[in-house]
């Protein structure tokens, strides 16, 4: 199915962990990658630009980090990168360029192309954000099913085993996710793609749309 590939849903110009996807087919294949890639990448930065704060921590120097922020490695902050007041990054995290984590949000195990906002009280983890994605004040990723079983990607003519027991969603390059949103485990959002708030959304959805509720996708004019 198109739509849900990593060239479908992502410009790698616009992120410092372009080469992570470079050999897959899908996003989530580089969820359990995460780890080690920012090991080798972080070792490789420049001092001149990036600064090594702790254990396997690396930040830009233009990047602004709270005092009261919460970082656990492995961790990336690209340069102009803005963490607020009581983030909290439990490690495996790659903040883009100029992307904004904010006030009690909490990253576990994400990739955040440049520009991304997840700014108000959002949990993003098993994930991956797309370059200019927004989620909006309360939207949260569920990366873990009820009962507790693999995930699976489930779309009108796709249905792909992920192997994974934990992933969030996928959201393209510019998407919108209204407040208070519930991403279900497995959701891959297409790019251009605006989610009205307080919407509960699982499985694949088609870029360039408007999600009003489960039933009701109306294309963008």
């Amino acid at each position: 199915m198109s739509g849900i590939t990593v060239a479908d849903l992502y410009d790698l110009r616009e992120t410092i962990a372009a080469e992570l996807f470079r050999d897959v087919t899908y996003p989530w294949e580089v969820l359990p990658k995460i780890h080690d890639f920012i090991l080798v990448l972080g070792n490789s930065l420049s001092q001149e630009v990036y600064e090594r704060k702790g254990e396997d921590i690396w930040i830009a120097k233009s990047a602004k980090v709270a005092p009261t922020a919460c970082l656990n490695g492995p961790l990336i902050v690209d340069e102009e990168a803005e963490i607020r007041h009581c983030a909290y990054i439990r490690g495996n995290a790659i903040v883009g360029r100029g992307a904004v984590v904010g006030n009690s949000t909490e990253l576990k195990n994400v990739v955040l192309f440049n520009k991304v906002q997840v700014p108000h009280y959002n949990y993003v983890g098993d994930s991956v954000l797309g370059f200019r994605s927004h989620m909006g004040a309360g939207s949260i990723t569920s990366n873990v099913k009820s009962d507790k079983t693999l995930v699976v990607v489930k779309g009108r003519d796709v249905c792909i085993e992920t192997g994974l027991k934990k992933m969030g969603a996928m959201l393209g390059d510019n998407v919108e996710v209204g407040c208070n949103s519930v991403l279900n485990p497995g959701t891959v959002i297409g790019r251009e793609f605006n989610i009205y708030p307080t919407s509960m959304v699982r499985g694949v959805v088609p870029a360039h749309s408007i999600y009003k509720t489960r039933t009701e996708i109306a294309e963008k004019r």
